[in-house]
C-alpha cells in the first residue's frame, strides 16, 4: 500500500465476508483505547491515517473481521477476512529501538524512582511514552496483501485498532513492538555498577585487564521453531488441509505443542 499511488476505490472489491469466531473488539462504539497508552497508540494512527479507512477499520475490528494476531519486535502481523474467500494478510510496521535509544530508554528508568518496581509489576509509566510510542509517519508502515493501494487498508488499521486492545490488557506489549527485552531493561538497571565498559568504572592501574570485571554470559530463550515462523504462511498452508478457522486453530496449536515437546 503506498499513500502516494491512486488505486481503486474499496466499493470495486464487494462486501465483507461474515466470520464466526474472530477476534472481536471489545470497544462497541466511540474511540478505541481505555488505557492511557491505548489512547494514544491510538491517537498517532489516527492523526497521520486516512479517515474513512480508519473509520472502516474500526468495524471490521468490531465485527470480528480479524481471524489472527501476533505481536513480535518489530511488526504486527494478522489475517483479516475481507471480501475475497480466503483472508488478506496485513502488517503493522514500527522499527525496533537501536542500541543508543536502548541506552537512553534504561537511564531514564535508571533516574526515575519507582519505576523499575512498576516495569517488573506488568506496567509501563507513561514518561517513556516519547521514547516507545510511534513518533510519526516515518515510524509506522502498513502493508495488506488486499489490493486497496491506501494508506492504510481497512484490514492493516482492524490490526492496528486490536493491537490498541492489547496494549490496554498487556502495557508490555509495547516494549514488545520496539523490541524492548524486560529481562534485560531490568537487568540492566538494576546493574549498581553500570555497564561493563564505561569509561568511569574502569581500573585505569589494571593495564591488562586482569581484575576486569566480565559481563555475565547471555542466556538464550529457548523458543518453538513455530514461534519463528510468518504466521500468514503458516495460515495459508494449513487452511488447504482445514475446512474451517476452528479446525485450524486447532491445528496450529497441536503443532505448537509438538514444537515445545521437543525443547
Amino acid at each position: 500500500m503506498n499513500p502516494r499511488e491512486p488505486g481503486p476505490y474499496f466499493e470495486q472489491f464487494g462486501k465483507r465476508r461474515p466470520v464466526k469466531g474472530g477476534l472481536a473488539a471489545q470497544s462497541r462504539r466511540g474511540g478505541f483505547g481505555r488505557s492511557w497508552w491505548g489512547r494514544e497508540f491510538v491517537a498517532i494512527i489516527d492523526l497521520i491515517a486516512d479517515k474513512g479507512r480508519m473509520a472502516r477499520g474500526r468495524s471490521y475490528a468490531r465485527s470480528g473481521q480479524v481471524l489472527s494476531l501476533e505481536i513480535g519486535a518489530g511488526l504486527v502481523s494478522g489475517e483479516v477476512q475481507g471480501s475475497q474467500i480466503h483472508p488478506f494478510t496485513a502488517t503493522v510496521l514500527v522499527p525496533t529501538l537501536d542500541e543508543t535509544r536502548i541506552a537512553a530508554l534504561t537511564e531514564q528508568v535508571r533516574k526515575a524512582p519507582g519505576s523499575l518496581s512498576t516495569l517488573a509489576g506488568g506496567k509501563v509509566p507513561q514518561f517513556l511514552g516519547p521514547a516507545l510510542l510511534p513518533s510519526g509517519p516515518s515510524d509506522l508502515q502498513f502493508d495488506c496483501t488486499c489490493p486497496d493501494v491506501g494508506w492504510p487498508c481497512k484490514h492493516a488499521a482492524a490490526l492496528a485498532y486490536l493491537m490498541a486492545e492489547r496494549i490496554d490488557e498487556d502495557p508490555l506489549q509495547i516494549l514488545t513492538l520496539r523490541g524492548v527485552d524486560l529481562d534485560a531493561l531490568i537487568e540492566s538497571v538494576a546493574d549498581p555498577e553500570g555497564a561493563p565498559g564505561d569509561p568511569m568504572n574502569l581500573d585505569w592501574a589494571d593495564w591488562f585487564g586482569d581484575r576486569a570485571r566480565l559481563p555475565s554470559l547471555p542466556r538464550p530463550e529457548a523458543r518453538p521453531a513455530i514461534d519463528d515462523l510468518d504466521p500468514g504462511l503458516l495460515r495459508r498452508a494449513f487452511r488447504s488441509m482445514c475446512e474451517d478457522e476452528h479446525q485450524l486453530e486447532e491445528a496450529i496449536r497441536e503443532l505448537k505443542g509438538l514444537y515445545r515437546r521437543l525443547l
